[in-house]
């Protein structure tokens, strides 16, 4: 069966718009005198005073109130009913109950019951139900007690207790009845049965009686002959006429006598005590406010037992949490090591999976959607989450995920960044529901146009998909605090990275000036040594025997590659010193020049040069990017010049990282596990007798590159050649 069909908006509206407030009638068990606060003289009354005073009661009216006047003088405005005692009108003993609204003080009169002394339902509650109260551990046990003692002091044939969810729908938590009554033990109640304005009353007057539904309501009049009060607001009238929808909806039910008491916790309306009867049923005021009383103990334990509740879960949900953190403070405190613990992780949400997102890219743990559809989601939470949101029926709220139900019908989120897709998501499967309704939930306008109430109050069983368990209060409040202690593992640890990098940006300094000192210094040692190696073998060359010819030959090598060696170590020192000087690079020029540069070499004749055109422009220091460039392709040349053929290809290359070139060969090759070495500074995987080289060229290169601000890979096979890619990125 599908979800119930709603009832009109035309239809639904017209109920939510009577004017229940100010009806401009009352209930015929009583007598309603409203007057002036200030004079004490009356401003309306109802009509049915004249079967008491007459047909002029307006004197005695008169009278009867300046007789209270030192009572109703003493009423605070909005604070609700107050019990003046009994009163002697026209030879009949009432009880006379006042409030105060604004500039009128209400005045309610009810036929007297003798006072029951010790047994007096405000003494048995006291003596009997609160104790009983007091040894229940959960709300359903408390509201299991209130509504059998709630039965036992009314007499109703049947009295439920019920709470509404977040829809507005009422559900029954506990009921006690008579034989004869229907049992609505887990039933559900639409929302529509209480209006917005009906709650809004419940929330001001916690109880309100309903004696007959099958009354006569009697009209107020104002003194002045005005006409019917409809502008009078009786909100906190006891006497209060009622919706004839509602006294329709009643005699449908099969009652003709109701009481709703409010339970109220923390300013909002949870629920009602609800009590029906078959037949017709009066309360004296005694017992209606005993029974207030007892809402109000029954609204005070249900905080209590929530707020309970509710701490106990999060203590045990903030322990998760800083284990959560503790496991990331001793770790590099990257998000992604969350799922490394996932236990802690699911069961702070008690969630079935959970994934870490970081932009395009995430890390899932647990029972999740597969990877595309979890990004899919970081990309549909990007505009539609602050610091967290939730959710229950993602199938629902967002229908292009509707195939996800099966592991995420529900969601919670979290964002980490305000900038970035930096999310922590945890999800919950569906949970197929079966929901027992009172009746089928909807309203219909009749064929004469007027709204009618539900007819029927039978069972009706609604079946409902695409909705996981709800995330509880703690549960989101649980992720917030873990949103929070995150952000600031993440300040703590980019402040920390921050002074790491300031003081190595401080140490490279310092080693890149020392290195162009010496390299700079140097430079005029290596000359003279080599200089003076051709001065002795110029003046004295023919005295010298062979051997110490040898050897001078030998010290001139060396001198010569320490002189290589002392340039390049100071090329390199200046590559960190200069500002980069950015502009646009065409590469196709600046490769043709370079290979041209290698026409000279000699095995040239032997060399097959693959150019895949066009080849990018770059945005980069031309001067640097022709020196890592001339590196590349010198090496690719020098490393296959034992090749029958030398083969280097040159292709362009472009992914997210940015855009760049892609120099191979099938040169020497070398083994993969020294990849790392390839890139520092006088780190050679070659003798320097089979191959020459300062084996300071790579390590130029990388650092031209990230200087720039990009990336540059290597990959290698042992006499199959080797490949060396770069890219920058683009600009802004």
């Amino acid at each position: 069966m599908n979800a119930p069909d709603r009832a009109p908006v035309t239809a639904v509206a017209d109920c939510a718009s009577e004017p229940i407030r100010v009806p401009g009638a009352i209930q015929p068990h009583g007598w309603l005198l409203s007057i002036d606060a200030s004079a004490s003289t009356p401003v309306a009354w109802s009509d049915n005073w004249t079967v008491l005073l007459g047909d002029t009661p307006a004197p005695a009216l008169a009278a009867f109130a300046a007789s209270l006047s030192g009572e109703t003088a003493a009423l605070v405005d909005g604070e609700g009913a107050l019990s003046l005692g009994l009163r002697v009108v026209a030879g009949r003993t009432l009880h006379v109950s006042a409030h105060r609204l604004g500039a009128l003080v209400h005045l309610e009169l009810e036929p007297a019951i003798a006072d029951h002394g010790a047994q007096a339902p405000i003494y048995s509650l006291a003596r009997h139900v609160v104790p009983l109260m007091q040894q229940t551990q959960s709300v359903l046990e408390v509201c299991e007690v209130v509504t059998r003692e709630m039965k036992r002091l009314t007499g109703f044939g049947r009295c439920l207790a019920y709470r509404f969810d977040a829809d507005g729908h009422g559900e029954v938590l506990a009921q006690a009845i008579d034989a004869g009554y229907e049992s609505y033990a887990s039933h559900h109640f639409p929302a529509s049965d209480i209006p917005a304005q009906a709650r809004a009353l419940y929330r001001l007057n916690h109880l309100r009686l309903i004696p007959d539904a099958n009354y006569t309501p009697v009209p107020v009049g104002f003194a002045d002959g005005s006409g019917t009060a409809m502008a009078l607001d009786l909100s906190q009238a006891q006497l209060r006429s009622v919706s004839p929808v509602h006294l329709e909806y009643m005699r449908n039910m099969g009652t003709l006598a109701s009481m709703s008491v409010s339970i109220i916790v923390r300013g909002e309306l949870w629920g009602l005590v609800s009590c029906h009867n078959h037949e017709p049923l009066a309360l004296p005021y005694q017992t209606r406010m005993a029974c207030e009383h007892l809402g109000q103990l029954l609204s005070l334990q249900i905080e209590a037992k929530e707020e309970n509740e509710q701490v106990s879960e999060q203590l045990r949900l903030r322990e998760l949490t800083l284990t959560m953190v503790a496991h990331l403070g001793d770790s590099d405190a990257t998000l992604q090591r969350l799922v490394a613990e996932p236990g802690p992780l699911l069961r702070v949400a008690r969630a079935s999976g959970a994934a870490v997102i970081l932009n395009d890219r995430c890390w899932r743990v647990g029972d999740t959607p597969d990877e595309a559809a979890v990004l899919a989601l970081g990309q549909w939470l990007g505009g539609r989450i602050g610091e967290v949101r939730h959710t229950d029926q993602l199938p629902q709220d967002a229908p292009e995920f509707a195939a996800l139900a099966d592991t995420a019908a529900g969601v919670l989120a979290i964002s980490i960044s305000t900038l970035h897709r930096h999310y922590v998501v945890w999800f919950r499967p569906e949970i197929p529901q079966t929901i027992t309704w009172a009746g089928e939930p909807r309203k219909a306008a009749s064929p004469d146009a007027r709204l009618h109430p539900r007819r029927s109050f039978a069972s009706w069983v609604e079946h409902v998909r695409g909705r996981s368990a709800p995330w509880r209060a703690a549960e989101v409040h649980a992720a917030l605090e873990l949103r929070h202690a995150l952000i600031g593992i993440v300040l703590r640890r980019a402040e920390e990275m921050a002074e790491v990098a300031a003081e190595l940006g401080r140490v490279n300094r310092e080693l890149e000036a020392f290195s162009y000192t010496v390299s700079h210094d140097l430079r005029a040692p290596m000359r003279h040594i080599s200089g003076f190696v051709d001065l002795v073998l110029e003046l004295d060359g023919a005295s010298i025997s062979d051997r110490a010819r040898r050897y001078l030959s030998h010290v001139k090598e060396a001198s010569a590659h320490a002189g290589l060696l002392v340039d390049a170590l100071l090329d390199f020192s200046r590559m960190g010193r200069s500002a980069l000087k950015c502009s646009w690079v065409n590469t196709e020029l600046l490769v043709q020049d370079l290979i041209a540069e290698q026409e000279g070499v000699p095995h040239a004749a032997r060399m097959e040069w693959v150019v895949q055109g066009p080849l990018p422009r770059l945005w980069a220091d031309s001067v640097l990017l022709q020196l890592a460039l001339r590196n590349l392709i010198g090496n690719a040349v020098k490393y296959s010049r034992t090749r029958e053929v030398a083969r280097i290809e040159i292709v362009p290359v472009q992914d997210e990282r940015g855009v760049g070139l892609s120099i191979s060969d099938n040169g020497v090759g070398f083994q993969m596990k020294y990849v790392d070495k390839l890139f520092g500074v006088f780190q050679r995987l070659h003798g320097s007798e089979a191959f020459e080289g300062t084996g300071i060229g790579l390590a130029s290169v990388r650092r031209i590159v990230e200087r720039h601000g990009g990336v540059v890979d290597a990959f290698g096979e042992v006499d199959r050649g080797a490949r060396f890619t770069f890219v920058l990125p683009r600009p802004e």
